[in-house]
């Protein structure tokens, strides 16, 4: 049975809800002291598996829509890309703020450019910008087929994501190497998609 527009809309709620809620525990996990010794980075990481888990539940939109024949479900593709978009934002601030100042936007610069791991993180967050900015219907139609060409930049987002996570944290854990593998699962899923890209 495929869902209709009405369930469509109680999904989208539950989404949002999902997307939401945990900032308002990041903020009372903030105002009760239920972090860690290292707060900052708790918060760096809190936001920044937000973004990630979003990214991942927007890629696993299409594959969910083609094989359980659910056409109605791309249209909650936009919205978790949205929200990715919003926690990334916050993983930024939340290392500018916290680690460097806010004030100090040029040792901000000076670290993006250093650290490797910093610099895939802002691609990553420059091209999810690009992505927020052209998700609209009115951009759809100015672009017109270079919209597909642009919004094709998320596969690119999806490699550069996980592994900005591996290589920041210090001890290797299970949780970054899921993601990499969830990651690595929902692209090897379109390899039809991306051998039309190759050069004949």
């Amino acid at each position: 049975m495929r869902l209709t527009l009405k369930q469509i809309t109680a999904l989208k709620v539950v989404l949002h809800l999902a997307a939401f809620l945990p900032l308002l525990w990041l903020i009372l996990s903030i105002d009760q002291g239920w972090f860690s010794a290292d707060p900052a980075k708790d918060i760096q990481h809190f936001t920044g598996r937000m973004a990630l888990k979003l990214l991942l539940g927007t890629l696993l939109v299409t594959p969910l829509a083609r094989f359980g024949k659910q056409p109605l479900l791309i249209r909650t593709r936009r919205m978790l890309g949205l929200w990715c978009f919003a926690w990334a934002t916050l993983h930024l601030i939340s290392y500018s703020v916290l680690e460097l100042g806010i004030s100090n936007l040029r040792l901000l610069g000076q670290e993006l450019v250093t650290r490797p791991y910093l610099t895939l993180g802002i691609i990553s967050w420059l091209l999810l910008l690009a992505l927020a900015l052209t998700s609209f219907q009115l951009a759809q139609r100015k672009l017109g087929s270079r919209w597909q060409t642009l919004h094709n930049f998320v596969y690119l987002v999806a490699i550069l994501a996980p592994i900005h996570y591996l290589w920041s944290v210090k001890i290797l854990s299970p949780q970054p190497l899921i993601y990499a593998l969830i990651a690595l699962i929902l692209l090897v899923w379109r390899y039809k998609k991306f051998r039309k890209w190759l050069p004949k």
